[in-house]
């Protein structure tokens, strides 16, 4: 016999749907952390750079306060504050923050291959004499009898273990005609759109 308060027992209160539309607290506690680790990310960073970023001027100033604080203690408190001031963020707010963060990833990303690059380039130059021609070829503009003098004395550094004084000068100068030439590149780019743009008028 089919029992008659089999599916009656339902729970009919809406005081429960109500309860199911909050979010769970492991959600709540999950999104909580995320806001946390934002905030150690941002202490983490350069104070310039945190200055840049558009938040609310409490939040920074909680943020460049515990930058501030060296004793384990009062800075795991700050760092609690700002963990508190972050779940005061909007949506909005708290998307442009990480958005930022993003940005500086993927920069110091690229910054570190371009620094590798360059190492590479110079054990290049100090192992074969070749690399030096072909160096020439990409940078006319570079200073041939001085970079010699500088790859011969970084070699001699690096038989007497001396200090890689010419050694890092090769690296500088690498960056810096490095650093010419992307100047150089946009530069062209910004004509050539200027000339696009007038021939469109």
């Amino acid at each position: 016999m089919p029992n008659a308060n089999r599916g009656a027992v339902g729970f009919q209160s809406s005081e429960f749907e109500q309860e199911y539309d909050r979010p769970s607290k492991s959600q709540l506690k999950r999104e909580s952390d995320e806001l946390q680790k934002l905030g150690e990310a941002l202490v983490a960073e350069p104070r310039d750079r945190v200055k840049r970023v558009p938040m609310p001027e409490d939040v920074r100033d909680a943020i460049l306060e515990c930058q501030n604080i060296k004793a384990h203690e009062g800075r795991r408190r700050q760092m609690q504050y700002v963990g508190k001031k972050m779940r005061t963020l909007d949506p909005e707010e708290i998307a442009i923050i990480q958005k930022t963060i993003d940005s500086w990833r993927g920069a110091s990303k690229s910054e570190t291959a371009a620094m590798h690059a360059l190492e590479r380039k110079r054990e290049k130059l100090l192992a074969d004499d070749d690399a030096l021609t072909a160096l020439r070829s990409q940078y006319p503009e570079v200073d041939l009898q001085h970079m010699r003098t500088l790859i011969r004395n970084a070699r001699k550094e690096q038989a007497e273990n001396k200090p890689p004084k010419a050694y890092r000068e090769i690296f500088q100068i690498l960056k810096q005609l490095q650093a010419g030439a992307a100047r150089k590149a946009g530069e062209e780019e910004q004509l050539d759109d200027d000339e696009d743009q007038d021939d469109e008028r």
